[in-house]
């Protein structure tokens, strides 16, 4: 086994020295007869003398030995010249592959040396080319000796690195270790090949330039520390698996031949990296050979001096020099050739040949000018190109950004739209819904029938729609105001634990009429006023104590408060049917309920959720769920509310307004539908207004000009001219002082003009509120309303001379709607018992205190007391 890898070993590489060693020994055998059949020394080399001396021996007729070895002279001469034509094409093409950043290609290169190869024949410099070949020939072992010494010395000793690198995207463009001891050890052998040191040194030029390379090679490896071997650390691709495609001509490759380029981000072969002209070797600062010479200056000379050598001068001067030397070069070697052969006549070739030197330094000089302004130029327009370039790639980032923007809000607008369907489906359901109880009833008492209820109870069933559904529309104003952002909170002074207790009051009868324990913990710690927004706060709350009662069937619902450094912790818990994982998010959206399993349907307007998680982050706060189906779920609302040092004293009850003072006013309602005008002529004219009716703008423009109006109630929304234009006729036609009241349903006012353009005095939306409109009314008219001041909270003794007393029938609906809490059905209820016997009456006076204040359970024990009596 280890014969056969010696054997591959000798024949794969240093074993063709042996070839070589018996190919020399024969051509000096072949020099060797042709010398003995007196052959001149000086052609005896030649080979078409060598092989007709050897082929006399083999053939007897002259014609043959002729033939044979002209066809062996142009065999030879052909395997010699196109192999060595080849392998100067590879070594062409790599060196200006990496000069110009260009291939042309092999061939191109092969046909260019063949061309050399057959001028330089033509021309007869052979002589010339063996001075040369000599001194080339100990630049060739000057660098082998380089190359031997870093391998051999500087890696076992460390200082070059253990792996050798190749690839030139890691290289620094000149590495001072091996050019340096080329340089130094070529100088050398060739000043000793010259004859400038003697004859002795002259004769073993090769040894002293191996010898010199050999010893300067770990000098300056030593001196710079290694540092110009890598110009950055490897990628390893090893990983990456067998064969790698790169970015650029999409060829595959073994890892060892890729290397990483972060101008194209991606894989890059050698050959598309030596090629590549735009990256300005980007993947290696300071590693190119201008930064090099331009650190090397600036270390050598002075500043002054190294910035007018890097100059535009500086680069000329160096181009000039190279050129002569590269002129200087060809004229010695035509000198030299000349002088072999022309005797006396050398001199004068050697006169013509001086001024030809002198006449080609002029013009390159001046082609080195040229070529130093054309460099600049496509620097100039390299770095132009560049900064368009970046312009362009900046220009197609924000193009794609825009794109996927334009994307997203395509995906937003189709989700928008599916939203849109899903939330109209659910508005009409939540419409109808009510709807369906009010026309129903509606039909029933206009044939008279009351479907085995009582007038007062059809009555209420009917109110409770029509608030279910005034609820289910103010909670779509709600979102839509939160969404818009126009819903304004407001600063009130809360009295947290009163408002603590009468959410608690009423929860809690709720659970008990459900069967379940209500338990809460308040701390004592609590302040007693804090800034917010009661009313939201009280909507946020209520909803959520609500649906925690609702989707419970047994054990308890729990209401939790902490208060720390202002920061108010809220937290209803129950042991509910719970909240599925995939529900937790959905239930938060518009008219989605959770998938509950035991046929659990709860009615609700589904808007509860969504406006509390709204309303907690308009107002600052976080409302977050925690849930687990069969065993609960948790609601947790975190608010800043801060501490009201000094509280304001609450103002006095609300007053009852029964009229005003002074004259009759007449108010003229404009509005295309009559039920409208009804309604606010129902709520006007007992108060001593005197109510004019128009059905369009025509009509209300013709009684203003034959009655005296005091106030215009204008609808905005009508057939032909809508309120608005009514409204800047009226002011065109005198009535200038006159107050303008609109109406609208348009809870946002789109219509409404800017403040520049405003006609009106007052904005009141529908459906409309009986306080806010006597509020508007007496503000508009300076009217000085007589009123009836609220019943204060009572002893709980009948008024002297009437026993309060209430009915089975009315007593067991105040119960059932006190223990549901439902606050605004007992005073409905109230209402209704108001009109009745005086025994009645007194009784309402005693419980309507006590419902305003939210003390149900002392409500309930009334009623049950006032009962007990009839019975």
């Amino acid at each position: 086994g280890r014969g056969r890898w010696w054997s591959a070993l000798l024949s794969a590489g240093p074993g063709w020295i042996v070839l070589g060693v018996l190919k020399l020994l024969a051509g000096s055998f072949l020099a060797f007869l042709a010398l003995q059949h007196e052959i001149d020394p000086a052609r005896a080399a030649e080979p078409t003398q060598m092989y007709r001396t050897a082929f006399q021996y083999v053939f007897t007729s002259p014609g043959v030995v002729l033939a044979v070895t002209a066809l062996f002279v142009i065999v030879s001469q052909l395997k010699i010249n196109v192999t060595n034509a080849y392998a100067g094409s590879i070594a062409w093409s790599n060196f200006f592959a990496r000069l110009t950043h260009m291939h042309p290609g092999r061939v191109v290169w092969l046909v260019f040396n063949v061309l050399i190869a057959l001028m330089l024949m033509e021309l007869g410099v052979f002589h010339a080319l063996e001075q040369v070949l000599g001194m080339y020939s100990t630049v060739a072992i000057a660098w082998v000796g380089a190359l031997v010494a870093d391998l051999v010395v500087n890696k076992p000793l460390g200082l070059s690195p253990p792996a050798i690198e190749f690839k030139r995207a890691h290289l620094y463009d000149i590495n001072p270790v091996g050019v340096g001891a080329m340089v130094i050890a070529s100088v050398v052998g060739m000043s000793c090949f010259s004859g400038l040191l003697g004859d002795m040194p002259r004769a073993l030029s090769p040894w002293v330039a191996l010898g010199v390379a050999f010893v300067t090679a770990p000098a300056i490896a030593l001196a710079t520390r290694g540092r110009y071997y890598i110009a950055r650390a490897p990628r390893d691709y090893r990983e990456a698996g067998d064969a790698i495609q790169c970015v650029i001509c999409s060829n595959a490759f073994e890892p060892e031949d890729m290397a990483r380029c972060p101008a194209y981000a991606g894989a890059i072969c050698s050959l598309c990296c030596s090629l590549d002209a735009r990256c300005h070797d980007s993947c290696k600062p300071a590693a190119r050979l201008s930064d090099q010479v331009s650190v090397g200056l600036r270390t050598a000379f002075p500043a002054p001096m190294a910035a007018l050598l890097d100059s535009r001068v500086g680069h000329y001067c160096a181009v000039v020099a190279a050129l002569c030397l590269v002129n200087a070069c060809i004229i010695w070697l035509v000198d030299y050739q000349v002088s072999l052969s022309a005797g006396t006549a050398g001199a004068l070739v050697s006169s013509a040949l001086w001024k030809v030197f002198v006449v080609l330094m002029l013009v390159s000089g001046v082609a080195a000018w040229l070529f130093v302004l054309a460099h600049e130029s496509r620097q100039v327009a390299e770095t132009e190109m560049q900064r368009q370039t970046r312009l362009l790639m900046r220009e197609v980032r924000a193009h794609r950004r825009t794109d996927a923007k334009l994307q997203r809000a395509k995906e937003a607008a189709e989700s928008a739209n599916l939203a849109k369907s899903r939330y109209v489906t659910g508005i009409s359901h939540e419409l109808r819904t009510p709807l369906n109880t009010i026309l129903g009833y509606t039909q029933l008492l206009r044939r008279g029938g009351q479907a085995g209820r009582t007038l007062p109870e059809t009555l209420s069933i009917i109110q409770r729609s029509g608030e279910h559904l005034a609820g289910l529309i103010d909670g779509l104003l709600d979102i839509a105001r939160i969404e818009a952002g126009k819903l304004h909170l407001q600063r009130d002074e809360i009295d947290l634990p009163q408002f603590l207790r009468q959410l608690v009051d009423m929860f809690s009868l709720q659970a008990q009429a459900k069967g379940l324990r209500f338990a809460h913990e308040i701390p004592s710690n609590l302040p007693a006023v804090v800034n917010g927004d009661e009313k939201r706060l009280r909507q946020i709350l209520i909803n959520l104590l609500s649906n925690a009662i609702k989707f419970t069937d047994k054990g308890e619902v729990r209401f939790d408060v902490s208060y720390r450094q202002q920061l108010v912790e809220f937290t209803v818990a129950d042991s509910g049917i719970g909240i599925a994982p995939e529900d937790m998010e959905r239930i938060f959206h518009p008219f989605e309920r959770g998938r509950f399993s035991g046929g659990h349907a709860i009615q609700g307007t589904g808007l509860g959720l969504t406006i509390s998680r709204l309303l907690t982050e308009i107002m600052g706060g976080r409302l977050s769920l925690e849930s687990t189906p069969g065993a609960g779920s948790v609601f947790r609302v975190k608010l800043m509310l801060s501490v009201v040092a000094n509280p304001i004293r609450p103002p006095a009850p609300a007053c009852r307004v029964q009229g005003y003072l002074g004259p009759r006013r007449i108010v003229l309602v404009t509005d295309d539908q009559p039920e409208h005008r009804a309604i606010l002529r129902e709520l006007l004219e007992p108060l001593g207004f005197e109510v004019l009716e128009a059905d369009g703008a025509d009509v209300c423009i013709a009684i203003a000009r034959s009655r005296a109006v005091d106030l215009f109630m204008l609808d905005v929304s009508m057939p032909g001219r809508d309120g608005w234009a009514l409204a800047r006729e009226l002011r065109e036609g005198g009535h200038d002082h006159t107050p303008i009241m609109m109406v609208s349903a348009d809870a946002f006012e789109r219509s409404r003009p800017g403040p520049g353009a405003a006609v009106h005095d007052a904005f009141l939306v529908k459906p409309v509120d009986l306080e806010q409109l006597i509020d508007k009314v007496g503000a508009l008219l300076q009217l000085r309303w007589i009123q009836r001041e609220e019943l204060p909270v009572p002893d709980m003794s009948p008024p002297p001379g009437t026993q309060a007393a209430l009915s089975a029938d009315a007593a067991a609906s105040l119960v059932t709607l006190g223990e549901m809490g439902y606050v605004r059905g007992i005073e409905s209820r109230l209402d209704e018992l108001e009109a009745g016997p005086p025994g009645q009456r007194a009784a309402v006076a005693q419980l309507r205190p006590l419902v305003r204040a939210f003390r149900l359970r002392q409500f309930i024990q009334t009623v049950e007391d006032l009962r007990e009596r009839t019975d």
